[in-house]
This record gives C-alpha cells, structure tokens and sequence, in this order.
C-alpha cells in the first residue's frame, strides 16, 4: 500500500512539472538556437519564418541551455559588465543572458559570445519586433547543443 501512494506522489509531481514547464510548442514565437550549427529558427505560429547565423559562447563562457519565456526587452541596451558595449533589440532569457544585435556581425555562426546570442543587428530587430507583438508570455527561446 505504502508503496501505491509513493508512486502516485512521484506521478503527481511529474505531473505538476509537465504543467509548470514552459511549452514551446503552445507559444505563438519559438526561437530554437542550436548551439553546435550556431543557427537559430524562429517559429510564428508553429511555421518556420526564418533562420539566422548567431554566435553563441566561445570557448571559456557558456550560453545555457534550455527553455525559457523572455523576462525584459530592451530596444537598446549596454552591458554593464563587458565595457558598455551596446546590446540594441535585446531580447533577455535568463538572468543576465540575452538575445540581442551585435556590430561583431564577422562574427556570425561560429562562437565569439560571453555567452549571449548574438543576431545580425536587422535580424535582432525583426526577433524583438515579433516578441514585442505577440508578447513576452507567448515567445519561447529554447537554447540546444
């Protein structure tokens, strides 16, 4: 018996993890970064709209994987901890992670990052201009190696 209501306890916080997760498949923008191609394919509505070259982390910095619901946009931002450097259409994930336009566009599909994604500056625009549309709450950024 004992054993039952284990196992029913362990479903229902399975469960209860399933609910709670971020669904990327129910948000209106998916933007998928696949680490190891330094590719990202945003999604509208479940129909791939585009697909961009991005750098993500070089070598001694990591961008972190995972799903995750934007938590702040910024039409320009500087980061405060690499020497001001300018971050315009800044889509933010994940603490100080974010999506967002660089001037580093040489730089595009291969790692050159402290661990942000970045987008050619047209592109970055086109990202934040579809999340600020549809809605932070309705956009996934799902981060795989």
């Amino acid at each position: 018996m004992q054993y039952l209501v284990r196992a029913a306890s362990a479903c229902l916080v399975l469960l209860g993890f399933a609910f709670a997760a971020p669904s990327a498949s129910a948000a209106a923008i998916v933007a998928k970064i696949d680490k190891s191609a330094q590719r990202m394919t945003v999604y509208v509505k479940g129909t791939r709209a585009y697909s961009w070259p991005v750098s993500t982390a070089r070598r001694g910095y990591r961008t972190p994987l995972g799903t995750y619901r934007p938590t702040r946009l910024h039409r320009m931002w500087y980061s405060r901890k690499y020497n001001n450097s300018p971050m315009p259409f800044s889509i933010f994930f994940h603490g100080g992670y974010a999506v967002h336009g660089t001037n580093h566009i040489r730089s595009l599909g291969r790692p050159a990052s402290h661990g942000c994604v970045r987008l050619h500056p047209a592109n970055a625009a086109r990202l934040y201009s579809l999340v600020h549309r549809y809605g932070m709450g309705n956009t996934r950024i799902v981060v795989t190696n």
